[in-house]
Protein backbone atom coordinates (compact mmCIF):
# COMPACT_ATOMS: atom_id res chain seq x y z
CA UNK A 1 0.00 0.00 0.00
CA UNK A 2 1.70 2.96 -1.08
CA UNK A 3 1.51 5.78 2.06
CA UNK A 4 -0.51 8.24 0.83
CA UNK A 5 -3.44 5.74 1.03
CA UNK A 6 -3.34 5.64 4.63
CA UNK A 7 -5.35 7.97 6.46
CA UNK A 8 -2.68 8.84 9.11
CA UNK A 9 -0.15 9.81 7.20
CA UNK A 10 -2.57 13.32 6.89
CA UNK A 11 -0.89 13.01 10.10
CA UNK A 12 2.84 11.22 10.02
CA UNK A 13 3.29 11.91 6.41
CA UNK A 14 3.67 15.60 6.57
CA UNK A 15 6.88 18.01 6.32
CA UNK A 16 7.90 20.97 7.97
CA UNK A 17 6.22 21.83 11.68
CA UNK A 18 3.33 20.01 11.49
CA UNK A 19 4.65 16.86 10.67
CA UNK A 20 7.79 17.39 13.16
CA UNK A 21 5.02 17.88 15.97
CA UNK A 22 3.19 14.71 15.42
CA UNK A 23 6.02 12.50 14.66
CA UNK A 24 8.09 14.13 17.79
CA UNK A 25 5.86 13.65 20.37
CA UNK A 26 4.43 9.96 19.80
CA UNK A 27 8.69 9.18 19.44
CA UNK A 28 8.72 10.21 23.42
CA UNK A 29 7.08 6.07 23.55
CA UNK A 30 10.50 4.88 21.85
CA UNK A 31 8.78 4.88 18.43
CA UNK A 32 11.72 4.61 15.68
CA UNK A 33 11.00 6.81 12.38
CA UNK A 34 9.69 3.10 10.22
CA UNK A 35 6.96 2.88 12.08
CA UNK A 36 5.06 6.14 11.10
CA UNK A 37 4.58 4.34 7.57
CA UNK A 38 2.26 1.65 8.83
CA UNK A 39 -1.34 1.18 8.67
CA UNK A 40 -2.00 2.82 12.78
CA UNK A 41 -4.68 0.47 14.22
CA UNK A 42 -6.61 1.88 17.24
CA UNK A 43 -7.40 -0.43 19.63
CA UNK A 44 -10.96 0.93 21.59
CA UNK A 45 -10.81 -0.09 24.99
CA UNK A 46 -13.18 -0.05 26.93
CA UNK A 47 -11.70 -1.56 30.43
CA UNK A 48 -12.63 -0.48 33.60
CA UNK A 49 -12.27 -1.49 37.03
CA UNK A 50 -15.74 0.27 37.69
CA UNK A 51 -17.08 -2.35 35.22
CA UNK A 52 -16.02 -6.07 35.76
CA UNK A 53 -17.58 -7.44 33.12
CA UNK A 54 -14.58 -5.07 31.09
CA UNK A 55 -11.75 -5.86 33.80
CA UNK A 56 -9.94 -8.46 31.89
CA UNK A 57 -9.09 -6.03 28.44
CA UNK A 58 -6.12 -5.04 28.97
CA UNK A 59 -4.86 -8.85 28.65
CA UNK A 60 -6.83 -8.94 25.92
CA UNK A 61 -5.76 -5.53 24.31
CA UNK A 62 -2.11 -6.68 24.64
CA UNK A 63 -3.44 -9.90 22.40
CA UNK A 64 -4.77 -7.63 19.44
CA UNK A 65 -1.30 -5.80 19.90
CA UNK A 66 0.76 -8.67 19.26
CA UNK A 67 -1.49 -9.55 16.05
CA UNK A 68 -1.50 -5.75 14.79
CA UNK A 69 2.31 -6.06 15.13
CA UNK A 70 2.56 -9.55 13.48
CA UNK A 71 0.56 -7.99 10.48
CA UNK A 72 2.85 -5.33 10.07
CA UNK A 73 0.68 -2.23 11.52
CA UNK A 74 1.07 0.16 14.31
CA UNK A 75 -1.06 -0.45 17.27
CA UNK A 76 -2.37 2.34 19.27
CA UNK A 77 -4.52 1.54 22.60
CA UNK A 78 -6.85 4.38 23.69
CA UNK A 79 -9.44 4.35 26.73
CA UNK A 80 -13.30 5.50 26.17
CA UNK A 81 -16.04 5.96 28.64
CA UNK A 82 -17.01 2.70 30.12
CA UNK A 83 -20.55 1.27 31.09
CA UNK A 84 -20.39 -1.10 34.28
CA UNK A 85 -24.26 -2.27 34.25
CA UNK A 86 -24.34 -3.92 37.77
CA UNK A 87 -22.46 -0.61 39.47
CA UNK A 88 -23.72 2.73 37.33
CA UNK A 89 -26.74 4.85 37.98
CA UNK A 90 -29.00 5.83 37.48
CA UNK A 91 -29.02 3.51 34.01
CA UNK A 92 -26.03 2.64 31.74
CA UNK A 93 -28.58 3.16 29.09
CA UNK A 94 -28.95 6.92 29.79
CA UNK A 95 -24.81 6.92 28.84
CA UNK A 96 -24.90 4.58 25.97
CA UNK A 97 -25.49 7.79 23.10
CA UNK A 98 -22.97 9.91 25.06
CA UNK A 99 -20.05 6.73 24.65
CA UNK A 100 -21.15 6.46 21.19
CA UNK A 101 -20.29 10.11 20.90
CA UNK A 102 -16.60 9.74 22.28
CA UNK A 103 -15.66 6.82 19.93
CA UNK A 104 -16.72 8.69 17.03
CA UNK A 105 -15.23 11.58 18.31
CA UNK A 106 -11.95 9.68 19.24
CA UNK A 107 -11.32 8.00 16.19
CA UNK A 108 -12.49 10.81 13.90
CA UNK A 109 -9.96 13.83 15.52
CA UNK A 110 -7.00 10.81 15.68
CA UNK A 111 -4.56 9.53 13.13
CA UNK A 112 -6.14 5.99 12.61
CA UNK A 113 -6.30 4.04 9.79
CA UNK A 114 -8.48 1.27 11.44
CA UNK A 115 -9.95 0.08 14.78
CA UNK A 116 -10.51 -2.55 17.16
CA UNK A 117 -13.56 -2.28 19.15
CA UNK A 118 -12.84 -4.15 22.70
CA UNK A 119 -16.67 -4.70 24.13
CA UNK A 120 -17.95 -6.72 27.01
CA UNK A 121 -20.81 -5.69 29.27
CA UNK A 122 -23.91 -4.55 28.37
CA UNK A 123 -24.34 -0.96 26.59
CA UNK A 124 -20.12 -0.88 25.31
CA UNK A 125 -21.35 -2.91 22.56
CA UNK A 126 -23.66 -1.10 20.80
CA UNK A 127 -22.29 2.11 21.74
CA UNK A 128 -18.84 0.94 20.15
CA UNK A 129 -20.43 0.17 16.82
CA UNK A 130 -22.79 3.01 16.63
CA UNK A 131 -19.58 5.45 17.27
CA UNK A 132 -17.28 3.57 14.66
CA UNK A 133 -20.81 3.51 12.36
CA UNK A 134 -20.62 7.49 12.28
CA UNK A 135 -16.74 7.13 11.21
CA UNK A 136 -16.75 4.24 8.69
CA UNK A 137 -13.32 2.78 8.76
CA UNK A 138 -12.76 -0.30 8.65
CA UNK A 139 -13.43 -2.02 12.14
CA UNK A 140 -13.91 -5.20 13.96
CA UNK A 141 -15.84 -6.65 17.22
CA UNK A 142 -13.85 -8.19 19.53
CA UNK A 143 -15.98 -9.22 22.81
CA UNK A 144 -14.65 -9.76 26.07
CA UNK A 145 -16.43 -13.54 26.53
CA UNK A 146 -18.99 -14.60 29.37
CA UNK A 147 -17.89 -15.60 32.64
CA UNK A 148 -17.85 -19.45 33.54
CA UNK A 149 -20.77 -20.73 34.49
CA UNK A 150 -21.34 -20.00 38.45
CA UNK A 151 -21.45 -23.06 40.83
CA UNK A 152 -23.48 -23.04 44.52
CA UNK A 153 -23.57 -26.49 46.41
CA UNK A 154 -22.48 -28.24 43.33
CA UNK A 155 -25.12 -26.81 41.26
CA UNK A 156 -24.80 -24.42 38.61
CA UNK A 157 -26.04 -20.70 38.57
CA UNK A 158 -26.29 -17.41 36.72
CA UNK A 159 -27.32 -14.19 36.31
CA UNK A 160 -30.87 -15.05 35.47
CA UNK A 161 -31.05 -16.64 39.10
CA UNK A 162 -30.91 -13.64 40.71
CA UNK A 163 -34.57 -12.74 39.96
CA UNK A 164 -35.47 -15.94 41.16
CA UNK A 165 -33.72 -15.08 44.52
CA UNK A 166 -35.01 -11.11 44.81
CA UNK A 167 -38.32 -13.18 44.50
CA UNK A 168 -37.55 -15.80 47.51
CA UNK A 169 -36.31 -12.60 49.75
CA UNK A 170 -39.76 -11.04 49.37
CA UNK A 171 -41.84 -14.24 49.93
CA UNK A 172 -39.51 -15.36 52.71
CA UNK A 173 -38.32 -18.68 51.22
CA UNK A 174 -34.47 -17.19 51.11
CA UNK A 175 -32.99 -15.01 53.22
CA UNK A 176 -29.84 -12.24 53.08
CA UNK A 177 -27.14 -15.12 54.64
CA UNK A 178 -28.15 -17.37 52.03
CA UNK A 179 -27.63 -15.01 49.40
CA UNK A 180 -24.75 -13.46 51.08
CA UNK A 181 -23.41 -17.18 50.40
CA UNK A 182 -23.85 -17.33 47.02
CA UNK A 183 -21.80 -13.76 45.89
CA UNK A 184 -18.94 -15.56 45.64
CA UNK A 185 -20.47 -19.06 43.80
CA UNK A 186 -22.14 -16.73 41.04
CA UNK A 187 -19.37 -14.70 39.25
CA UNK A 188 -16.38 -16.91 39.34
CA UNK A 189 -14.18 -15.68 36.52
CA UNK A 190 -14.07 -12.76 34.24
CA UNK A 191 -16.24 -11.98 31.53
CA UNK A 192 -19.33 -10.74 31.30
CA UNK A 193 -22.95 -12.53 32.08
CA UNK A 194 -22.87 -16.48 31.56
CA UNK A 195 -26.28 -16.44 30.28
CA UNK A 196 -28.12 -15.00 27.17
CA UNK A 197 -28.47 -12.00 28.87
CA UNK A 198 -28.16 -8.78 26.86
CA UNK A 199 -24.00 -8.99 26.82
CA UNK A 200 -24.21 -12.60 25.13
CA UNK A 201 -27.23 -11.09 22.83
CA UNK A 202 -24.83 -8.73 21.77
CA UNK A 203 -21.80 -10.64 21.10
CA UNK A 204 -24.02 -12.51 19.34
CA UNK A 205 -25.33 -9.90 17.44
CA UNK A 206 -22.04 -8.79 16.33
CA UNK A 207 -20.85 -12.03 15.11
CA UNK A 208 -24.35 -12.47 12.94
CA UNK A 209 -23.56 -9.17 11.54
CA UNK A 210 -20.67 -10.27 10.13
CA UNK A 211 -18.87 -7.38 12.79
CA UNK A 212 -15.99 -10.20 14.15
CA UNK A 213 -14.29 -12.78 13.33
CA UNK A 214 -16.03 -16.48 13.85
CA UNK A 215 -16.96 -17.73 16.98
CA UNK A 216 -16.19 -14.49 18.73
CA UNK A 217 -19.82 -14.84 20.54
CA UNK A 218 -19.65 -17.92 22.99
CA UNK A 219 -15.76 -18.26 24.10
CA UNK A 220 -15.54 -18.23 27.46
CA UNK A 221 -13.57 -14.92 28.82
CA UNK A 222 -11.00 -17.01 30.45
CA UNK A 223 -10.25 -19.89 27.65
CA UNK A 224 -7.28 -19.26 26.35
CA UNK A 225 -9.29 -19.56 22.79
CA UNK A 226 -10.58 -15.68 23.35
CA UNK A 227 -6.64 -14.66 23.23
CA UNK A 228 -6.29 -16.31 20.43
CA UNK A 229 -9.38 -14.89 18.29
CA UNK A 230 -8.02 -11.43 19.75
CA UNK A 231 -4.28 -11.81 18.13
CA UNK A 232 -6.38 -12.93 14.82
CA UNK A 233 -8.50 -9.88 15.19
CA UNK A 234 -5.31 -7.53 15.50
CA UNK A 235 -4.06 -9.28 11.84
CA UNK A 236 -7.02 -9.12 10.22
CA UNK A 237 -7.75 -5.00 10.45
CA UNK A 238 -4.31 -4.40 9.24
CA UNK A 239 -5.55 -6.45 6.05
CA UNK A 240 -8.89 -4.88 6.26
CA UNK A 241 -7.37 -1.61 5.91
CA UNK A 242 -5.29 -2.05 3.28
CA UNK A 243 -8.09 -3.87 1.19
CA UNK A 244 -10.40 -0.31 2.64
CA UNK A 245 -13.60 -2.97 3.77
CA UNK A 246 -15.57 -0.20 5.92
CA UNK A 247 -18.19 -0.75 8.33
CA UNK A 248 -20.17 0.53 5.41
CA UNK A 249 -19.46 -2.55 3.32
CA UNK A 250 -20.16 -4.74 5.61
CA UNK A 251 -23.92 -3.41 7.25
CA UNK A 252 -25.98 -3.98 4.59
CA UNK A 253 -30.03 -4.86 4.95
CA UNK A 254 -29.11 -8.29 4.57
CA UNK A 255 -26.62 -8.40 7.83
CA UNK A 256 -29.43 -6.75 9.97
CA UNK A 257 -31.86 -8.99 9.20
CA UNK A 258 -29.37 -11.82 9.85
CA UNK A 259 -28.99 -10.80 12.83
CA UNK A 260 -32.52 -10.33 13.69
CA UNK A 261 -33.34 -14.31 12.47
CA UNK A 262 -30.41 -15.12 14.89
CA UNK A 263 -31.40 -13.13 17.71
CA UNK A 264 -34.89 -15.25 17.53
CA UNK A 265 -33.15 -18.48 17.36
CA UNK A 266 -30.83 -17.98 20.56
CA UNK A 267 -33.88 -16.14 22.63
CA UNK A 268 -31.56 -13.39 23.08
CA UNK A 269 -32.49 -10.11 24.99
CA UNK A 270 -35.43 -7.63 24.21
CA UNK A 271 -32.52 -5.11 24.24
CA UNK A 272 -30.88 -6.26 20.94
CA UNK A 273 -34.29 -4.69 19.23
CA UNK A 274 -33.45 -1.24 21.00
CA UNK A 275 -29.64 -1.12 19.90
CA UNK A 276 -29.84 -2.79 16.51
CA UNK A 277 -32.41 -0.17 15.49
CA UNK A 278 -29.66 3.05 16.69
CA UNK A 279 -26.90 0.97 14.99
CA UNK A 280 -29.05 0.99 11.71
CA UNK A 281 -29.45 4.64 12.08
CA UNK A 282 -25.82 5.23 12.16
CA UNK A 283 -25.25 2.96 9.34
CA UNK A 284 -27.84 4.47 7.45
CA UNK A 285 -29.79 1.50 7.07
CA UNK A 286 -33.78 1.46 6.81
CA UNK A 287 -34.92 -0.96 9.49
CA UNK A 288 -38.30 -0.84 11.47
CA UNK A 289 -39.78 -2.22 14.68
CA UNK A 290 -42.10 -3.82 12.37
CA UNK A 291 -39.34 -5.77 10.73
CA UNK A 292 -38.29 -7.31 14.20
CA UNK A 293 -41.54 -9.26 14.03
CA UNK A 294 -41.88 -10.15 10.27
CA UNK A 295 -38.50 -11.80 10.84
CA UNK A 296 -38.73 -13.42 14.06
CA UNK A 297 -42.28 -15.09 13.70
CA UNK A 298 -41.27 -18.18 11.75
CA UNK A 299 -37.96 -19.01 13.97
CA UNK A 300 -38.45 -21.22 16.80
CA UNK A 301 -36.40 -20.98 19.90
CA UNK A 302 -33.26 -23.70 18.94
CA UNK A 303 -30.58 -22.34 21.78
CA UNK A 304 -31.49 -23.83 25.13
CA UNK A 305 -30.46 -21.11 27.42
CA UNK A 306 -31.24 -19.29 29.96
CA UNK A 307 -33.32 -17.44 30.72
CA UNK A 308 -35.37 -18.99 27.89
CA UNK A 309 -33.93 -22.62 28.69
CA UNK A 310 -31.17 -24.53 30.90
CA UNK A 311 -27.61 -24.01 30.04
CA UNK A 312 -24.94 -21.37 30.24
CA UNK A 313 -22.65 -19.55 27.24
CA UNK A 314 -20.02 -21.78 28.71
CA UNK A 315 -21.84 -24.57 27.40
CA UNK A 316 -23.21 -23.07 24.31
CA UNK A 317 -18.95 -22.71 23.40
CA UNK A 318 -18.65 -26.38 24.25
CA UNK A 319 -21.56 -27.48 21.86
CA UNK A 320 -20.10 -25.46 18.80
CA UNK A 321 -20.65 -21.94 19.11
CA UNK A 322 -22.97 -19.25 17.32
CA UNK A 323 -21.23 -20.77 13.99
CA UNK A 324 -23.30 -24.11 14.87
CA UNK A 325 -26.69 -22.09 15.03
CA UNK A 326 -26.18 -20.22 11.99
CA UNK A 327 -25.58 -23.00 10.18
CA UNK A 328 -28.81 -24.52 11.37
CA UNK A 329 -30.11 -21.38 10.24
CA UNK A 330 -29.03 -21.86 7.17
CA UNK A 331 -32.64 -21.50 5.04
CA UNK A 332 -33.63 -18.36 6.70
CA UNK A 333 -30.13 -16.50 6.67
CA UNK A 334 -29.12 -13.83 3.87
CA UNK A 335 -25.61 -16.68 2.59
CA UNK A 336 -24.10 -14.12 1.08
CA UNK A 337 -23.89 -11.43 3.42
CA UNK A 338 -20.29 -10.09 3.46
CA UNK A 339 -17.98 -10.31 7.17
CA UNK A 340 -14.89 -8.60 8.48
CA UNK A 341 -12.80 -11.69 7.07
CA UNK A 342 -13.67 -11.22 4.05
CA UNK A 343 -15.59 -14.30 3.36
CA UNK A 344 -19.42 -14.39 3.54
CA UNK A 345 -21.44 -15.47 6.44
CA UNK A 346 -21.76 -19.25 5.23
CA UNK A 347 -18.54 -20.00 4.32
CA UNK A 348 -17.71 -18.94 7.89
CA UNK A 349 -20.05 -21.26 9.47
CA UNK A 350 -19.83 -23.96 6.38
CA UNK A 351 -17.72 -26.59 8.51
CA UNK A 352 -19.41 -25.52 11.64
CA UNK A 353 -20.63 -28.66 13.40
CA UNK A 354 -23.33 -28.89 16.54
CA UNK A 355 -21.59 -31.07 19.36
CA UNK A 356 -25.01 -31.54 22.14
CA UNK A 357 -28.13 -31.65 20.65
CA UNK A 358 -29.52 -30.70 23.77
CA UNK A 359 -28.06 -27.34 23.62
CA UNK A 360 -28.62 -26.31 20.04
CA UNK A 361 -31.48 -28.11 18.94
CA UNK A 362 -32.56 -28.17 14.92
CA UNK A 363 -35.49 -25.87 13.15
CA UNK A 364 -37.70 -29.43 12.65
CA UNK A 365 -36.97 -30.06 17.05
CA UNK A 366 -36.64 -27.06 18.59
CA UNK A 367 -36.08 -26.50 22.26
CA UNK A 368 -39.38 -24.27 22.03
CA UNK A 369 -41.56 -23.69 19.05
CA UNK A 370 -42.29 -20.03 20.66
CA UNK A 371 -40.02 -17.20 18.95
CA UNK A 372 -37.96 -15.28 20.86
CA UNK A 373 -39.32 -12.07 19.86
CA UNK A 374 -42.90 -10.48 19.28
CA UNK A 375 -44.05 -6.88 18.15
CA UNK A 376 -47.29 -5.52 19.39
CA UNK A 377 -49.38 -2.89 18.62
CA UNK A 378 -52.72 -1.08 19.92
CA UNK A 379 -54.73 1.67 21.45
CA UNK A 380 -51.73 1.94 24.60
CA UNK A 381 -48.67 1.24 22.27
CA UNK A 382 -49.58 3.09 18.82
CA UNK A 383 -46.00 3.14 18.29
CA UNK A 384 -45.20 -0.55 19.18
CA UNK A 385 -43.95 -2.59 22.34
CA UNK A 386 -42.13 -5.48 22.26
CA UNK A 387 -42.09 -9.17 24.61
CA UNK A 388 -40.22 -12.23 24.64
CA UNK A 389 -42.55 -15.13 24.69
CA UNK A 390 -39.94 -17.60 24.79
CA UNK A 391 -39.30 -15.88 28.13
CA UNK A 392 -43.07 -15.48 29.12
CA UNK A 393 -46.10 -18.10 30.99
CA UNK A 394 -47.98 -19.98 27.90
CA UNK A 395 -51.00 -19.12 30.00
CA UNK A 396 -50.72 -15.62 29.93
CA UNK A 397 -50.33 -15.00 26.23
CA UNK A 398 -53.59 -13.94 25.89
CA UNK A 399 -55.03 -12.42 28.85
CA UNK A 400 -57.38 -9.85 30.07
CA UNK A 401 -57.48 -8.34 33.30
CA UNK A 402 -57.50 -5.25 35.26
CA UNK A 403 -54.91 -2.56 35.35
CA UNK A 404 -52.69 -1.57 38.60
CA UNK A 405 -50.71 1.15 37.59
CA UNK A 406 -47.78 2.73 38.93
CA UNK A 407 -47.17 6.02 38.13
CA UNK A 408 -43.35 5.78 38.54
CA UNK A 409 -40.90 3.45 40.28
CA UNK A 410 -40.66 5.01 43.25
CA UNK A 411 -44.52 4.74 43.58
CA UNK A 412 -43.88 0.92 42.45
CA UNK A 413 -41.84 0.43 45.24
CA UNK A 414 -43.92 2.35 47.95
CA UNK A 415 -47.29 0.48 46.97
CA UNK A 416 -46.23 -3.06 45.71
CA UNK A 417 -45.95 -4.77 49.20
CA UNK A 418 -49.11 -2.66 50.56
CA UNK A 419 -51.42 -4.16 52.60
CA UNK A 420 -53.85 -2.29 51.05
CA UNK A 421 -53.11 -2.65 47.06
CA UNK A 422 -55.72 -4.27 45.57
CA UNK A 423 -54.28 -7.02 43.47
CA UNK A 424 -54.09 -10.65 42.26
CA UNK A 425 -52.99 -13.11 40.07
CA UNK A 426 -55.18 -11.78 37.15
CA UNK A 427 -54.22 -8.09 37.46
CA UNK A 428 -51.95 -6.15 35.20
CA UNK A 429 -48.80 -4.43 36.62
CA UNK A 430 -48.45 -1.25 34.90
CA UNK A 431 -45.52 0.55 35.01
CA UNK A 432 -45.25 4.51 33.69
CA UNK A 433 -42.15 7.00 33.78
CA UNK A 434 -39.86 4.14 33.07
CA UNK A 435 -39.01 5.19 29.25
CA UNK A 436 -35.83 7.61 27.61
CA UNK A 437 -37.32 10.87 28.26
CA UNK A 438 -39.10 9.64 31.77
CA UNK A 439 -37.01 8.25 34.33
CA UNK A 440 -34.59 9.57 32.15
CA UNK A 441 -32.41 6.67 30.27
CA UNK A 442 -35.51 3.79 30.13
CA UNK A 443 -33.86 1.68 32.68
CA UNK A 444 -34.00 -2.32 33.19
CA UNK A 445 -37.21 -2.39 35.73
CA UNK A 446 -39.83 -3.74 33.72
CA UNK A 447 -39.94 -7.10 35.23
CA UNK A 448 -41.29 -5.71 38.47
CA UNK A 449 -41.28 -8.37 41.32
CA UNK A 450 -44.33 -9.56 42.07
CA UNK A 451 -46.24 -8.14 45.23
CA UNK A 452 -45.41 -9.94 47.92
CA UNK A 453 -48.34 -11.39 49.34
CA UNK A 454 -48.97 -13.22 45.73
CA UNK A 455 -45.72 -14.69 45.76
CA UNK A 456 -46.19 -16.67 49.25
CA UNK A 457 -49.66 -17.92 47.49
CA UNK A 458 -47.08 -19.55 44.98
CA UNK A 459 -47.60 -17.02 41.75
CA UNK A 460 -44.85 -16.49 40.22
CA UNK A 461 -45.79 -14.52 36.65
CA UNK A 462 -48.33 -11.85 35.75
CA UNK A 463 -48.62 -9.78 33.10
CA UNK A 464 -45.95 -6.34 33.03
CA UNK A 465 -46.35 -3.72 31.31
CA UNK A 466 -43.48 -0.69 30.86
CA UNK A 467 -42.42 1.69 29.04
CA UNK A 468 -38.93 1.28 30.35
CA UNK A 469 -36.47 -2.38 29.45
CA UNK A 470 -35.87 -5.91 31.23
CA UNK A 471 -32.17 -7.16 31.97
CA UNK A 472 -31.90 -9.39 29.22
CA UNK A 473 -31.35 -12.35 31.64
CA UNK A 474 -34.77 -11.20 33.18
CA UNK A 475 -37.82 -13.34 32.14
CA UNK A 476 -41.67 -13.63 32.79
CA UNK A 477 -44.52 -11.98 30.73
CA UNK A 478 -43.54 -8.29 30.43
CA UNK A 479 -44.38 -6.02 27.35
CA UNK A 480 -41.32 -3.62 27.32
CA UNK A 481 -40.73 -0.71 25.23
CA UNK A 482 -44.00 0.95 25.14
CA UNK A 483 -43.81 3.58 22.94
CA UNK A 484 -44.56 6.29 22.92
CA UNK A 485 -43.73 6.55 26.39
CA UNK A 486 -45.98 8.38 29.13
CA UNK A 487 -43.80 10.92 29.42
CA UNK A 488 -44.28 11.94 25.58
CA UNK A 489 -48.03 12.13 26.18
CA UNK A 490 -49.11 8.89 24.17
CA UNK A 491 -52.48 6.98 25.32
CA UNK A 492 -50.07 4.47 27.89
CA UNK A 493 -49.63 8.07 29.84
CA UNK A 494 -53.21 8.22 30.82
CA UNK A 495 -53.89 4.39 31.78
CA UNK A 496 -55.56 3.94 35.30
CA UNK A 497 -55.92 1.93 37.87
CA UNK A 498 -59.05 -0.64 37.17
CA UNK A 499 -58.64 0.16 33.47
CA UNK A 500 -59.60 -3.48 31.64
CA UNK A 501 -56.54 -4.48 29.41
CA UNK A 502 -55.73 -7.36 27.03
CA UNK A 503 -52.72 -8.82 26.00
CA UNK A 504 -53.15 -11.18 23.07
CA UNK A 505 -49.90 -11.92 21.67
CA UNK A 506 -50.69 -14.39 18.81
CA UNK A 507 -52.81 -11.39 17.59
CA UNK A 508 -49.89 -9.28 18.18
CA UNK A 509 -51.92 -6.44 19.84
CA UNK A 510 -52.15 -4.61 23.31
CA UNK A 511 -55.54 -2.36 24.18
CA UNK A 512 -57.18 -1.04 26.72
CA UNK A 513 -60.60 -1.22 26.57
CA UNK A 514 -61.35 2.71 26.41
CA UNK A 515 -62.98 4.56 23.25
CA UNK A 516 -60.89 6.55 21.11
CA UNK A 517 -62.68 9.34 22.58
CA UNK A 518 -62.55 8.64 26.32
CA UNK A 519 -58.74 8.39 25.52
CA UNK A 520 -58.28 11.80 24.23
CA UNK A 521 -60.26 13.63 26.83
CA UNK A 522 -57.80 11.74 29.43
CA UNK A 523 -54.74 13.27 27.53
CA UNK A 524 -56.53 16.89 27.34
CA UNK A 525 -56.86 16.52 31.53
CA UNK A 526 -53.56 15.20 31.24
CA UNK A 527 -51.09 17.84 32.98
CA UNK A 528 -47.69 17.69 30.80
CA UNK A 529 -44.26 16.07 32.02
CA UNK A 530 -41.98 18.09 34.30
CA UNK A 531 -38.58 17.26 33.62
CA UNK A 532 -36.02 18.13 36.11
CA UNK A 533 -32.62 17.87 34.55
CA UNK A 534 -31.31 21.58 33.42
CA UNK A 535 -27.44 20.99 32.81
CA UNK A 536 -24.77 19.15 31.51
CA UNK A 537 -25.84 15.44 29.10
CA UNK A 538 -28.84 14.15 30.63
CA UNK A 539 -30.30 17.82 29.67
CA UNK A 540 -29.39 17.31 26.25
CA UNK A 541 -30.62 13.47 26.03
CA UNK A 542 -33.50 14.73 27.20
CA UNK A 543 -34.09 16.96 24.84
CA UNK A 544 -32.94 14.66 22.08
CA UNK A 545 -33.37 11.62 22.55
CA UNK A 546 -35.79 9.45 20.53
CA UNK A 547 -38.16 6.82 21.28
CA UNK A 548 -37.84 3.48 21.87
CA UNK A 549 -39.28 2.26 18.40
CA UNK A 550 -36.52 4.21 16.75
CA UNK A 551 -34.04 3.29 18.89
CA UNK A 552 -33.26 5.78 21.41
CA UNK A 553 -30.19 7.56 19.98
CA UNK A 554 -29.92 10.73 19.71
CA UNK A 555 -31.71 12.73 17.27
CA UNK A 556 -28.49 14.72 15.63
CA UNK A 557 -26.56 11.47 15.56
CA UNK A 558 -28.65 10.05 13.36
CA UNK A 559 -29.20 9.33 9.55
CA UNK A 560 -26.45 7.75 8.37
CA UNK A 561 -23.46 9.82 9.15
CA UNK A 562 -20.64 6.98 8.48
CA UNK A 563 -21.28 6.86 4.63
CA UNK A 564 -18.37 9.02 4.09
CA UNK A 565 -15.39 9.86 6.71
CA UNK A 566 -15.06 13.25 7.45
CA UNK A 567 -12.15 15.21 6.15
CA UNK A 568 -9.17 15.93 8.04
CA UNK A 569 -8.27 19.79 8.94
CA UNK A 570 -5.67 21.24 10.70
Amino acid sequence: MKEKNLRSSSWFGRTGKDGFIYRAWMKNNGIPDHEFKKPVIGICNTWSELTPCNAHFRDLAASVKRGVLEAGGFPVEFPVMSLGETLMKPTTMLFRNLVSMDVEESIRGNPLDGVVLLCGCDKTTPALVMGACSVNLPAIVVSGGPMLTGRHKGQPIGTSDVWRLAAGLEEGSVNEEQLRSMEGDLCRSQGHCAVMGTASSMACMVEALGLSLPGNAAIPAVDAHRKVLAQLSGGRIVEMVKENLKLSDILKRDAFENAIITNAAIGGSTNFIIHLLAIAGRAGVQLELKDFDTLSKDIPLIVNLQPSGQFFMEDLYYAGGLPAVLKELNSFLHKDAMTVNGKTISENYASAECYNKDIIGTIDKPFNSATGLAVLTGNICEQGAVIKPSAASAHLMQHTGPAVVFENIEDYKQRINSDGLKVDENSILVLKNAGPKGYPGMPEVGNMTLPKKLLQKGITDMVRISDGRMSGTGFGTVVLHIAPEAAAGGNFSVLKTGDILTLDVPKRTLQAHLSAEALEQRKKERKPQQFHATRGYVSLYIQHVQQAHLGADLDFLTGGSGSNVAKDSH
